[in-house]
């Protein structure tokens, strides 16, 4: 027990998180954070104008901030092998050959495309945080951030929302994790993450 005990604080120190509550993260150095998910656009298939609008609209919002922020990109591999046995269940059923061999084709392009490039699935997260040196409350000076970031995104026409609890156990879960499992029963009444493993990094 003395074991399990030491080995569990030590893993909570590795990832500094001391509770998560009221979309807030609370940091074990008395810090806190808030978390923004930004909606993720190709930006390769924007025409040239459109590129050049982004990238002005980006540069206005970083020269209009009057606190720091952290970006983080996580990116995952996409496991397709699902979907191609989705095509190959309606290649069975369908009576029609002519479909039957358009969806076969169809299956066969996207089993060829992803043996030459990695499908991946990128979310763009921003991290806005918290000292005590500011003084007042963390809550309110956080929102209060997190209402002109939001304001800027907008202009941006960037879809953004804040992480609620269950979505910040869920995305540190994936990042110390790799993956995330149906833990939602065994986090409840939890006040962190649960680790399993951890990876080295910074959130």
């Amino acid at each position: 027990m003395n074991s399990v005990r030491k080995t569990k604080s030590t893993t909570q120190k590795f990832i500094e998180i001391r509770d998560i509550s009221d979309n807030i993260v609370s940091l074990t150095n008395g810090s806190s954070c808030l978390v923004i998910e930004v909606q993720a656009i190709n930006f390769a298939l924007l025409s040239k104008e459109e590129q050049d609008a982004k990238a002005l609209s980006y540069a206005a919002l970083l020269n209009s901030l009057s606190f720091p922020i952290q970006i983080f990109i996580q990116s995952k591999k996409i496991d397709i092998s699902s979907y191609l046995k989705l095509l190959d269940e309606e290649i069975e059923k369908n009576q029609n050959q002519l479909f039957k061999n358009q969806i076969k084709l169809y299956k066969d392009f996207v089993a060829e495309l992803v043996k030459i490039n990695t499908v991946l699935d990128k979310k763009f997260y921003i991290a806005i945080p918290y000292s005590s040196l500011e003084g007042g409350s963390a809550r309110t000076k956080l929102l209060s951030k997190a209402e002109s970031l939001h304001a800027q995104l907008r202009r941006m026409t960037l879809a953004s929302k804040t992480l609620s609890k269950e979505d910040l156990v869920r995305l540190f879960y994936e990042i110390y994790n790799g993956d995330f499992e149906q833990i939602n029963e065994t986090l409840k009444g939890v006040e962190y993450p649960v680790v399993t493993h951890s990876k080295q990094g910074e959130f």
